[in-house]
């Protein structure tokens, strides 16, 4: 973790948590567990307590692996391809979320929600306690404790703790871990086909109508895309090795590329090139803008190309390749280029 050492007190209030969560969570799971086995649910009849059982884990498992790869999907969605590439599944996942213009991830999402509802549906029935006028109440609690049990409360903390938030923490951790996963391309799937079947349609709709009003623009308009960050040595907070792993630390970042000493020349003019090729698109877009907050947009990308060429200059004066005598209009000939573009 990067957070500082915890005094006394710190860690008092830290593991206390910690113990009153994991309590709170077997209490959960005892009378939940007892209330199915003794028929106290509102399971629907003839279903046998061992396969309710069965229902409850392996429903809580897909949701799980939902909410992680939704954490998953988006993590790896701004960094490079060749990262995302691990192995074939990863690249299989990849290209159905970034493909086809990029409609897969926001299907996923769509389709995603459909298979959680669904499951919640079953797993709602398995957790609610419920009990008849003439049965006892469960474990032997007073009336009061068992109107607790009947509002739904300790199945919601079970899916909320066990079929959530760990799942997602985990997916935090180890985005590339569950793009690799065959499970994980084959609930992309499922959640493709859902979303095909035209049943939330109607989000595409309430989408476009927000971002219209709203005058979103994808983050590439501003930043660019993860490989043109990480060539003009821009990319993202590189990782430590002592926190690759770590649920504290995404294992994902997209680091700058190294560049080899006796190619630094030729690397710092690919990187101008680069950047007067950005300027020159923006310019024209420019153009073509048709509302206020569209030229907005591009002028403050606009400027952003222009800071980072002033940027690649002194990167370049400082590793010693423009020589301290050359006069000062001639050490950042490509800002000069800019009004040309």
């Amino acid at each position: 973790s990067n957070e500082p050492p915890r005094d006394a007190f710190g860690n008092l209030c830290y593991w206390g948590k910690i113990l009153f969560s994991v309590a709170f969570l077997v209490f959960a799971f005892t009378v939940t567990l007892s209330a199915l086995f003794d028929g106290k649910t509102t399971m629907w009849e003839g279903v046998p307590s061992a396969v309710a059982v069965i229902f409850f884990f392996g429903l809580m498992s897909v949701v799980g692996m939902l909410e992680g790869m939704q954490i998953a999907f988006f993590a790896v969605a701004k960094i490079t391809e060749a990262e995302r590439n691990a192995n074939p599944w990863a690249r299989w996942t990849c290209d159905l979320l970034f493909g086809n213009g990029g409609r897969g991830l926001p299907g996923f999402m769509i389709g995603r929600q459909l298979c959680v509802v669904s499951c919640f549906f079953v797993i709602a029935r398995v957790t609610t306690v419920d009990i008849e006028d003439d049965e006892s109440n469960v474990l032997g609690v007073g009336d009061g404790a068992q109107k607790f049990f009947e509002t739904g409360l300790l199945g919601a903390l079970i899916t909320t703790i066990v079929a959530s938030i760990a799942w997602q923490l985990v997916a935090g951790a180890f985005p590339l871990t569950f793009l690799g996963n065959p499970i994980t391309y084959a609930l992309l799937r499922i959640c493709l086909f859902l979303e095909a079947t035209g049943i939330c349609s109607g989000a595409w709709v309430l989408a476009g109508i927000h971002k219209s009003f709203a005058g979103f623009q994808k983050d590439e308009v501003y930043i660019g895309t993860a490989e043109e960050r990480a060539a003009r040595g821009r990319g993202d907070k590189p990782v430590h090795g002592d926190e690759l792993g770590h649920l504290t630390g995404g294992g994902y970042g997209a680091a700058a590329l190294p560049f080899e000493d006796e190619n630094r020349d030729a690397e710092f003019a690919a990187r101008r090139q680069k950047v007067l090729g950005n300027i020159k698109t923006i310019k024209e877009l420019m153009k073509e803008s048709s509302t206020k907050a569209e030229t907005e947009a591009f002028e403050h990308s606009l400027a952003m190309e222009v800071a980072n060429l002033e940027k690649i200059n002194e990167e370049q004066a400082k590793y010693g390749h423009l020589v301290d005598d050359t006069p000062e209009d001639e050490t950042k000939p490509a800002v000069k280029e800019v009004d040309m573009v």
